[in-house]
């Protein structure tokens, strides 16, 4: 006998979703994320594909400009890009991934929520995409982790700009030479780019801020850089390093090359050399590493903690594993020799995510991957407003040229047109205003005043500390 169920038939399956899950919300992340959102915007639709991106943060940080907004020249709320705003069709989930099984394809991590619920989630999914970026790179030198300064983060450039300010504060309203001394000296580990542009630009800062200071002088400051190799910025080559050393010496700043820091105990910088330093301000940007996370997987990794990529940017030996950026070991295919690595910079990070996300769609389309092949075209850097230096395309350039081409490089490539006409914005004003000095360190603790109405301040948190 048949039945009307028979006749009918039965109701056909529901579609697979396909959970693509993403793990940081840095440059690999969201542009990734972005890539997959434009080309599966049909599956995403008809409930075939789900795109999660877990972040620390629910921003991305476009860090070349770090050194801007600390300088004031910036907005820190325009050095970021919110993700849910950008990544409408995914899902993004505040939190930090701790381990990763992808043997059982599962992720575990910490949300907002963890600490009240005292319980750990588990996420599960079809595609990974590690992206969790790097994190600073520290030494066990005595006192840095007490006194250090990191330059990583938004929150790390406005408070060292507002701590910065604050020292010019304590100078100039005390007669103690020995504390006035410590206050305005300010030393700088680490020659790369986040060091000197953080270094060039905040000098800068300081400078045209002393003019509104009557006991403190530009002179009266000391600025000191710490490299422990004989060069600083290896990226825009060998001449462009040494014109940016003669520059900055120029300005009276201190550089100190196959120089390293050995102890900022009580407050005074010890480097290598002998030199002591009485120093309030002691900033790391002393290189990076990977991040911690990636130890806690079953992925291959290599031996600086990377995780082994193949030029389709597929982890080596492992299925429906991607990854890109900084925490990726990727082949250079156009390297003269073989065997070399791509740099861990915004420059590949970025192109690398767009070839990321459209190997994603292929393979989900059973279609051939696409090879990585992107040849490292040069560097620019910031020195201070309309001073820099690049070496682009072969090209050497120094002083306003250099300055400029950085700033029309990094407004080309900060992430979508809000942020660009919000940034281009900013500098059309601060090119037709004064500079603004104002540290506003009271934002760090601001349940102070309350605290203090409400029966006792806490100690150690003096008005307007940074």
């Amino acid at each position: 006998m048949v039945t009307a169920a028979t006749h009918r038939g039965t109701p056909p399956d529901p579609p697979k979703c396909v959970r693509i899950l993403i793990v940081g919300g840095g440059y690999v992340g969201l542009y990734t994320a972005l890539r997959l959102q434009r080309r599966l915007k049909a599956e995403l639709a008809r409930g075939e594909a789900e795109i999660v991106v877990v972040s620390p943060d629910p921003y991305m940080t476009y860090q070349p400009f770090l050194p801007e907004a600390a300088a004031g020249a910036i907005s820190p709320r325009h050095v970021v890009v919110p993700l849910r705003r950008v990544l409408d069709g995914c899902r993004v989930v505040v939190g930090e991934v701790t381990s990763i099984d992808h043997a059982k394809r599962t992720a575990t991590l910490d949300t907002l929520a963890t600490e009240e619920t005292g319980q750990t989630e588990q996420l599960s999914y079809d595609e990974l995409v590690l992206a969790p970026g790097s994190i600073s790179r520290t030494l066990p030198i005595p006192g840095l982790a007490e006194h250090g300064i990191g330059f990583k983060t938004v929150e790390e450039a406005i408070g060292l700009r507002n701590h910065v300010i604050e020292q010019m504060d304590i100078a100039s309203s005390t007669r103690d030479p020995e504390i006035r001394d410590a206050a305005l000296t300010f030393v700088f580990v680490g020659g790369g780019f986040a060091g000197v542009e953080a270094l060039g630009e905040l000098e800068d800062m300081a400078r045209y801020a002393a003019r509104y200071y009557h006991n403190v002088k530009p002179e009266d400051m000391k600025w000191i850089l710490v490299e422990a190799s004989d060069r600083i910025l290896p990226e825009v080559g060998e001449e462009m390093g040494r014109y940016t050393v003669s520059e900055l010496r120029r300005r009276n700043i201190d550089v100190r090359l196959k120089t390293r820091l050995e102890s900022c105990v009580d407050r005074v910088a010890v480097l290598s050399d002998g030199a002591r330093f009485p120093a309030r301000t002691v900033v790391w940007t002393a290189g990076v590493k990977p991040h911690p996370v990636l130890a806690a997987t079953d992925l291959p990794l290599n031996g600086r903690g990377r995780l082994k990529c193949t030029p389709e940017l597929t982890l080596d030996g492992v299925r429906h594993a991607w990854a890109a950026g900084d925490a990726a070991a990727v082949p250079d295919v156009t390297a003269a020799e073989p065997g070399q690595e791509t740099a861990p910079n915004a420059q590949h990070a970025v192109r690398q995510a767009r070839v990321l996300g459209d190997n994603i769609v292929r393979s989900l389309r059973d279609q051939a991957l696409e090879t990585y092949a992107h040849k490292y075209v040069g560097s620019v850097a910031s020195l201070g407003l309309h001073k820099g230096v690049a070496h682009v395309y072969g090209r050497k350039l120094k002083g306003y040229p250099a300055w400029f081409m950085h700033r029309v490089y990094h407004l080309s490539r900060v992430p979508t047109f809000n942020r660009k006409a919000r940034v281009l914005a900013e500098w059309t004003l601060a090119g037709l205003f004064k500079r603004e000095i104002v540290s506003l360190g009271s934002l760090e603790h601001p349940r102070a005043e309350f605290e203090l109405a409400a029966g006792g301040k806490p100690p150690g948190f003096p008005k307007g500390s940074s």
